[in-house]
């Protein structure tokens, strides 16, 4: 008779993600990943597969957790510009914490591509979802003639993104949210 798993795959899956977060897949060891969840490797294995698979799965566990909640303010945003100024500037606060950890996702692709097709595919999904959030709220926000009728949104969206992703590499390096903001309020003029 097979044994049942006898810890919280999802728990383990949310400390795997803080710890991959903290020290980068290569620097987090199988060993590490069984003491910081609190179980054995076998229980890892059976699981998740191997390390990849876990990896893997806190990647996904941040895409539909810390990520869709950002996606999430910026549907209930007033306005677009302070909609997408919170989105900014929220993603800036969860980069420069903890001494500046960065974006668990910006983090992965520095860290693993070009060799690694399967975060590849992870992290474009999740910026994938980020430009068409942003192209809709950017959409609407044209017709209501908050942002300038000559700009496409579909373009402003995939600016907003790929500027984001160079803030969350800055934040690595000042990690201080007040030294960034000037910087999100420059970006947010491309709306005029």
């Amino acid at each position: 008779m097979a044994r049942t798993r006898e810890f919280d795959t999802e728990a383990a899956v949310s400390r795997a993600m803080e710890l991959f977060w903290t020290r980068g897949y290569e620097a987090t060891s199988v060993r590490d990943l069984t003491q910081h969840l609190g179980i054995g490797q076998g229980s890892l294995y059976a699981a998740f597969g191997d390390k990849d698979g876990l990896y893997r799965a806190a990647l996904e566990h941040y895409r539909t957790t810390l990520a869709a909640e950002a996606l999430r303010s910026l549907k209930e945003g007033t306005d677009a510009r302070s909609a997408i100024r919170t989105l900014l500037m929220e993603r800036v606060r969860v980069a420069v914490g903890n001494g500046g950890q960065g974006c668990l996702a910006v983090n992965a692709v520095c860290e693993r591509l070009p060799q690694d097709a399967a975060t590849r595919r992870s992290v474009r999904d999740m910026q994938d979802a980020s430009r068409q959030a942003l192209t809709e709220v950017l959409r609407v926000a044209r017709e209501r003639g908050e942002v300038a009728a000559r700009h496409d949104p579909h373009t402003l969206a995939a600016f907003l993104v790929t500027f984001l992703n160079g803030l969350l590499v800055s934040s690595k390096i000042t990690p201080d949210a007040h030294t960034l903001e000037p910087l999100v309020e420059v970006a947010l003029t491309i709306l005029d």
